[in-house]
C-alpha cells in the first residue's frame, strides 16, 4: 500500500456552514433540536448554553461517510463487533451538553448495547466518536466528548486526522488508534485519496492490503 502524507491533495471544496446561538438553556436547546431535526439536515451541538447549528457541505459528507466505511472495513476484517450510531443524538442533561456527531460506534462495549436503544443515563458512551470539522467550530468538542467519557475521539479537518484517547478525564493525542493499533494515519489518507477517483477500487485495495497485513501478524 503506497503511503501518502497529510500534505497530499485531498478534495478541495467548501466546508460546513455554522451558526452559534448563545445564552440558551437546556429546554430551549431541546425545543430547537425537535424543530430542526424534523425540517432540515442540520446537526446540533450544545455545550452549557451555546448551541451550534451545522449544515454539512459536500466535502464534509464525503469525508464523514468514507471514514465510516474505513472503520466498518476494519471492524469486519479484524473480526470485531460493532453497533453503529451514525449521528444519533448524545444528550447528557446532567452535564448540560448534547451532540450529534458525524459517526459514533460501540465496538468494545457492543455486547452491552446490542439490539436495543441507547440510554446514556445507564449505558456507557460510544467507544469511538468521529467528527469532521472543515470549518471553525465555536464548541470545544474535545472537552465536550471528554466530559461525556468517550474513550476515543477522531477529528478530521479535511487535511489532518487527529486521534485522541481519554486519559484521566482529558484527551491525549495518539499516533495511531487504540481500537485499531495496526493502522497508521497515512493508511486513512491513502484510502481517502484513492476514494476521490474510485471509491469501489479504494475499498477493494484497502481490504486486500489489510488482509495481507493481518496474515503477516
Amino acid at each position: 500500500m503506497v503511503k501518502h502524507s497529510a500534505t497530499d491533495t485531498l478534495l478541495a471544496a467548501p466546508g460546513e456552514n455554522r451558526v452559534a446561538l448563545r445564552g440558551m438553556d437546556w429546554v430551549a436547546y431541546c425545543q430547537m433540536r425537535s424543530l430542526l431535526n424534523e425540517r432540515s439536515r442540520a446537526r446540533l451541538t450544545y455545550d452549557r448554553g451555546t448551541l451550534e447549528i451545522t449544515m454539512p457541505s459536500e466535502a464534509h459528507e464525503f469525508y464523514a461517510r468514507l471514514i465510516e466505511r474505513f472503520i466498518i472495513i476494519l471492524v469486519v476484517e479484524l473480526g470485531m463487533r460493532v453497533k453503529t450510531l451514525g449521528s444519533t443524538t448524545l444528550d447528557r442533561e446532567d452535564l448540560d451538553r448534547g451532540a450529534e456527531p458525524d459517526n459514533g460506534y460501540y465496538i468494545q462495549n457492543q455486547p452491552l448495547v446490542a439490539g436495543r436503544a441507547i440510554d446514556l443515563a445507564v449505558d456507557p458512551p460510544p467507544d469511538l466518536v468521529v467528527e469532521v470539522d472543515i470549518n471553525h467550530t465555536d464548541i470545544d468538542k474535545n472537552a465536550l466528548y471528554a466530559a461525556m467519557g468517550v474513550p476515543e475521539f477522531w477529528r478530521f479537518n479535511g487535511r489532518v486526522w487527529h486521534i485522541y484517547e481519554l486519559q484521566d478525564g482529558e484527551y491525549g493525542e495518539c499516533d495511531r488508534s487504540p481500537t485499531f493499533p495496526m493502522i497508521f494515519k497515512d493508511d486513512l489518507y491513502q484510502f481517502l485519496i484513492t476514494c476521490q477517483a474510485d471509491e469501489v477500487e479504494a475499498e477493494i485495495n484497502f481490504r486486500t492490503w489489510l488482509r495481507t497485513k493481518i496474515n503477516e501478524l
